[in-house]
C-alpha cells in the first residue's frame, strides 16, 4: 500500500481573503477573486501549496456590530477572526464610499485583537465607480494597515467599473489582469519570506515555532528605560 504523502499539500500556506462588497454579485468580490487567483498561481510557480479562505464581510455584519458594543464576538465572527489569526497572507478588498473604505470593512478590523496582523503580508484592493477614487487606497487603506503593523506589499489595485469586462491585450500593463498579477506575485514573495522559506521549499505554517516576523511582545524586548540611558 502506498503511504506516501505530499508534504507541501499538508503544509500549505494560509491565504485569507476579506471582501467587503455588499451586493451579489459584487465587483469587490470579483477583484478579490482575481487577486486570489494571481497569488495562488504565483505560489504554484514556486511549488508552494496554498489554502484559501474567503470571508464575506456582509455575512458577518450583524455580529460585527454586536461585537463593537459588547466586545464578545458571535460564533461566525469568532471563526472568521481565528482564520485571520492563522493567515500567512491576507487580501483585503473594499468598495470606496465617500473617498474612504466602507464602514463595515473598518468595523471588522476594529474588532480584531491588536497584534493579530503584525508582520503579516497584506495585499490591498478597492473598487469604485470611477478612477477618481483610486487615491483612497493610499491615503485611507495603507495608513490603517500600517497602524495594524501589517507588511503591505508595494503595489495595490483599484478597479473602476470600466475595468471589468474591458477589452485588453496580453501586453497591456494597465489592464486589471496585469495589475492583479503584479500584486499576486508580490504577495506570494512576501508570504514565502514571512514563512521563512525560499522559493520551492516546503513552508511551515504560521503556528510553527520560530517563523514569521516580530510580534508586539517582541518589539520592546530590548527596551532600555530613559533613566538607565541617562545614567550611562
Amino acid at each position: 500500500m502506498n503511504t506516501h504523502h505530499d508534504q507541501s499539500a499538508e503544509r500549505s500556506l494560509n491565504l485569507v481573503v476579506v471582501s467587503a462588497g455588499t451586493s451579489v454579485p459584487s465587483s469587490t468580490r470579483m477583484l478579490a477573486d482575481q487577486l486570489t487567483s494571481a497569488t495562488s498561481d504565483a505560489l504554484a510557480r514556486h511549488g508552494q501549496q496554498v489554502s484559501v479562505t474567503v470571508l464575506e464581510a456582509r455575512e458577518l455584519a450583524h455580529e460585527v456590530v454586536d461585537a463593537t458594543f459588547t466586545r464578545f464576538p458571535g460564533e461566525k465572527l469568532r471563526a472568521a477572526v481565528e482564520e485571520i489569526g492563522r493567515a500567512d497572507g491576507l487580501i483585503a478588498v473594499t468598495p470606496i464610499y465617500n473617498q474612504s473604505f466602507s464602514g463595515l470593512f473598518k468595523s471588522l478590523f476594529d474588532v480584531i485583537d491588536p497584534g493579530t496582523l503584525a508582520g503579516v503580508p497584506v495585499a490591498l484592493g478597492a473598487t469604485g465607480g470611477t478612477a477618481r477614487h483610486s487615491l483612497a487606497v493610499d491615503y485611507a487603506l495603507r495608513p490603517l494597515f500600517a497602524y495594524l503593523k501589517a507588511d503591505v506589499v508595494p503595489t495595490s489595485v483599484f478597479a473602476a467599473a470600466e475595468d471589468f469586462g474591458a477589452v485588453t491585450t496580453a501586453g497591456d500593463e494597465n489592464s486589471l489582469r496585469t495589475r492583479a498579477g503584479r500584486v499576486g506575485t508580490e504577495l506570494a514573495d512576501y508570504m514565502l519570506r514571512f514563512a521563512g522559506v525560499t522559493a520551492g521549499a516546503v513552508a511551515p505554517t504560521r503556528a510553527d515555532e520560530g517563523r514569521g516576523r516580530k510580534t508586539d511582545d517582541d518589539e520592546f524586548t530590548d527596551f532600555v528605560p530613559m533613566g538607565d540611558l541617562l545614567g550611562r
